[in-house]
């Protein structure tokens, strides 16, 4: 596998990781059935892709890049400063949007840094930024 896949493979694990920790952390907060309902059903989807990610880069010999812890402490404390200032279903909705909007960013800009991954890993990518437009298209009723 060259470079280029396993760049991009261990991003988009590093994003799936991102991803599930903020909705993890977010569900305690969630009151209306339905919105925790739609949190974990997208957290299953995106550990779905993180083992897959973590398969693959097993099976290649690669090791996983963890988010930057630094970056991960800062988010969560900001995350959780905003949610004891305002933990209804309209707040959470919005930081999870966010977070959505950050995904499908910072997944497009790999996918073309890494322009010569295999096809493989693009539509792994593809289905992961899939995964964030739909999330972020359940999470706008909330809003």
């Amino acid at each position: 596998m060259n470079s280029d896949s396993i760049n991009l493979l261990k991003e988009c694990n590093s994003g799936c990781k991102n991803a599930t920790d903020s909705m993890e952390q977010v569900l305690p907060f969630v009151k209306e059935e339905k919105l925790k309902k739609i949190i974990e059903d997208y957290d299953k989807k995106h550990i779905k892709i993180g083992d897959e990610c973590h398969k693959i880069l097993n099976r290649e010999g690669e090791s996983e890049e963890d988010p930057n812890k630094l970056t991960m402490a800062m988010a969560w404390f900001g995350t959780e400063v905003k949610l004891m200032i305002n933990d209804g279903s309209d707040r959470i909705a919005e930081l999870m949007v966010d977070g959505c909007n950050m995904g499908i960013k910072s997944l497009s800009k790999f996918n073309n840094k890494y322009r010569n991954a295999e096809s493989e890993i693009k539509d792994l990518v593809f289905e992961l930024i899939s995964i964030e437009q739909d999330f972020m298209n359940e999470l706008l009723a909330f809003l």
